[in-house]
């Protein structure tokens, strides 16, 4: 498997189909056969020279050939050593495209008399108008891209050919990569003694498919999924929409999916195994880039098995929709992991579009495995509060609770869910008409768990709007405020009758990110100050985006510091890179916060807000201290087990006074969604030698539900890097195959895409009305 450098990637080779296929192809007008799903793509902000262009030096002995399958018709080939093609531009970011076959060889190529990269276009499938190599993080300026054929292969007399260079043509303001992490102070600011308020900021890396869905799998690696898109990574042929990102080096490696994720969610499960549910359907017709493929996604269930290898060569999604799906078509579900280690799967759309509505709402839970539960042999349970809050209720912030039941919140309202007796308990409605959901996303967190208090839960809702989610399109604006508002809301009795308390963000912002700290601190970050979540549909668009005013500057958020002394942006530096809609920050085990995405377009766009592949990572203050060091650490934690920990604290804080366990969950990361996102600290003790630590699993699966989870020690608010451990028994959810069978047997493979090829046949006696 090839290994992608940090900035200058080649297209990954050597799978081999017997055949190119049009498997995920786009499908053309007028049939249901798709076509191939080839990488060659000109995005807005770009411009592409064919072989034939005058701008295209040639030296050496070439040779053109004719076709329709090549870019306009044609394309350059040689099979000289040393004959090279050479091409100056001006612009960020350039591209190659051409061939792959048994013929080809290897090829060099530099950037601005640089050798880049060597790159082997042998292939043992033929494929046509392949990207070969790309970059996209130039400065903006005169550039010169230089191939050359090496001579060298696994072929006598190997060939390389150009088909044709897609430039980037940028502007002059365009971010460029930033490494802020010894920068001097701004002028005006003053830098603590040691940094002890300097956050770092550091742009390292690229994802190679945009990130809209990211969640932690390993110590060493993040899954990203996408929706299907001209993304420059591609697979077996094709552009890929999905990756496993590398912590450590940077490296992507690209993953095959078979259905359209478009706004998918996902969760693990009790053994460790993540579940991406839902997606977009396949469009017939007309098409979109958003909507290739020939797998509906609206209702799959992708399977992606614990990975722990340090490679993760191996890892990969599986999909089987005669077996594995959902009873119902969802796009824009949220997706939890309840305490008996199964999935709960909430609302959504029946297909994709913008603002829900009752025609194509998806007012129902349903459980993963299958359940049984309230009669409703694996069908979906419908549920009142999906319905009461309409338009603005997908992707619902959804979080399991200390008590076994489940906290929803949609659109301006929120109820505590009983999933054991199906019973809706309605909280008072979130101030000051702010919506919360998607399209008016703000953030959700369950605050940090304790046992000093008896695991009280208290939900943070941060940002948001309060345009009116009855408006149509054509009457809100991409300049209209976000909401600055943050309310909490004690789920106790008492507290739930005192009503939300509400304070103001520094700035408004609608989907932004909330990210739990193991010192029980929230980062929010990413965001724009005015518009509405999507793309291409509101007025003043900017590009495609409904949303303007990026919000650059992250702002830490301390539950625990006094009102009006919560909200600090002391020490943080300025992004220079937008994070808008389908942005995406996770907390990594090292212990710093990887932000990455921003995509508001139908399909890779170079314009303004355009398509975001660059990752940025925020470095805490702790990060540049001496940190505990946890010694062959666990594995496994067992609710209520005592274990004890062996630790070199640092010789600073050998006196420490303040020491605390975290049990994190990293969360499934989409849409400002931080789906199973949580913090539980643990009763630890110091035992009496100096070193070791005693702590005690938490004491039922409803305060923290079993499954992969993080241990961080936090000594004096500097915590260890975590290390990852399996809580509870590491057994799988309960698979009910009686609820299984009947759902395979009472609903359609890919509804969506059936009920418009069956309109007056029988499907199954559960068909959702999704027309």
């Amino acid at each position: 498997m090839t290994i992608f450098a940090l900035v200058f990637f080649p297209v990954l080779l050597a799978f081999a189909w017997a055949k190119e296929s049009a498997w995920n192809g786009q499908t053309p007008s007028g049939t249901d056969t798709p076509g191939p799903f080839r990488p060659y793509y000109v995005p807005p902000g770009a411009k592409s020279y064919d072989s034939s262009s005058p701008l295209i030096h040639f030296t050496g002995s070439w040779v053109d050939s004719f076709n329709n399958m090549y870019v306009a018709t044609t394309l350059r080939w040689t099979d000289e050593k040393g004959a090279a093609a050479r091409m100056t531009f001006v612009g960020t970011g350039i591209e190659w495209f051409g061939g792959l076959d048994r013929s080809h060889g290897i090829a060099a190529v530099f950037i601005d008399g640089k050798k880049v990269q060597e790159i082997d276009t042998w292939s043992n499938v033929s494929r046509k108008q392949q990207r070969i190599f790309w970059t996209f993080n130039l400065p903006y300026g005169k550039h010169t891209i230089k191939v050359r054929n090496l001579g060298k292969g696994r072929v006598d007399s190997p060939v390389i050919d150009i088909d044709a260079f897609v430039v980037t043509e940028g502007h002059t303001i365009l971010p460029q990569t930033l490494d802020l992490s010894n920068a001097a102070p701004q002028p005006g600011e003053i830098q603590s003694f040691a940094s002890q308020t300097q956050w770092t900021l550091q742009q390292k890396g690229v994802t190679g498919v945009s990130a809209m869905q990211l969640t932690v799998i390993s110590d060493t690696h993040v899954l990203i999924i996408d929706k299907v898109e001209h993304n420059p990574l591609s697979i077996g042929g094709h552009p890929a929409w999905a990756a496993l990102f590398n912590l450590r080096t940077h490296a992507v490696r690209p993953l095959k999916v078979e259905s359209n994720s478009f706004c998918a969610g996902g969760t693990f499960l009790s053994n460790g195994t993540l579940i991406n549910v839902g997606g977009n359907p396949v469009v017939g017709g007309y098409t979109s880039a958003a909507d290739f493929g020939d797998l509906d996604g609206l209702q799959a269930v992708r399977i992606f098995e614990p990975c722990p290898s340090a490679s993760a060569a191996h890892c990969n999604i599986y999909e089987n929709h005669s077996r594995i799906r959902m009873a119902s078509p969802r796009w824009y579900n949220t997706v939890i992991r309840i305490s008996d280690g199964s999935a709960m799967i909430v609302g959504g759309s029946k297909k994709g579009g913008w603002m829900n509505n009752e025609t194509v709402n998806n007012p129902t839970i349903e459980y993963w495995p299958p359940k049984s539960i309230h009669n409703s042999m694996g069908l979906p349970i419908h549920l009142p509060f999906l319905v009461r809050t309409l338009n603005a209720n997908l992707f619902p912030i959804v979080f399991t609770l200390p008590d076994d039941r489940i906290f929803m919140a949609a659109n301006q309202d929120a109820i505590i869910y009983d999933w054991r007796t199906n019973q809706e308990r309605p909280l008072p409605r979130i101030p000051n008409e702010c919506r919360v959901t998607y399209p008016m996303a703000a953030a959700g967190l369950l605050l940090p768990l304790s046992p000093e208090d008896g695991y009280t839960a208290e939900i943070l809702l941060c940002g948001g709007s309060t345009i009116d989610d009855k408006k149509p399109g054509y009457e809100i604006s991409s300049q209209d405020s976000a909401s600055s508002q943050c309310s909490r809301l004690v789920l106790t009795d008492e507290g739930i009758a005192a009503g939300w308390v509400v304070e103001q963000m520094p700035e408004a912002r609608h989907m932004p990110d909330a990210v739990l700290l193991p010192t029980g601190e929230v980062l929010i970050v990413n965001g724009a100050g005015t518009g509405i979540s999507g793309y291409g549909n509101v007025i003043n668009q900017v590009g495609q985006s409904n949303a303007d005013h990026p919000v650059l500057t992250p702002v830490l958020y301390d539950p625990t510091a006094p009102a009006g002394q919560r909200f600090s942006s002391e020490g943080m530096r300025s992004s220079a890179i937008p994070r808008m809609y389908h942005s995406v920050a996770t907390l990594t085990p090292n212990g710093d916060i990887m932000v990455a995405g921003s995509n508001p377009n139908l399909d890779r766009s170079e314009v303004k807000y355009g398509t975001e592949y660059r990752v940025e990572w925020l470095g805490p203050p702790y990060m540049n201290k001496n940190r505990p060091l946890v010694h062959k650490p666990p594995k496994a934690l067992l609710y209520g087990q005592n274990l004890t920990l062996s630790v070199k604290f640092p010789s600073s804080t050998a006196k420490a006074r303040n020491i605390k366990v975290a049990l994190m969950d990293l969360g499934f990361v989409t849409h400002a969604v931080h789906a199973n996102s949580r913090l539980v600290y643990l009763s630890s003790s110091l035992v009496s030698d100096g070193h070791s630590l005693q702590i005690t699993g938490p004491p039922r699966p409803a305060v923290y539900p079993p499954g992969p989870g993080w241990i961080y020690v936090i000594v004096d608010n500097v915590p260890s890097v975590g290390f990852q451990v399996m809580v509870g028994n590491g057994d799988g959810p309960p698979v009910d195959h009686t609820a299984w069978d009947n759902l395979l047997k009472m609903t359609a493979v890919d509804q969506y895409e059936a009920s418009k090829k069956m309109k007056g046949k029988k499907m199954g006696k559960y068909v959702d009305n999704i027309e």
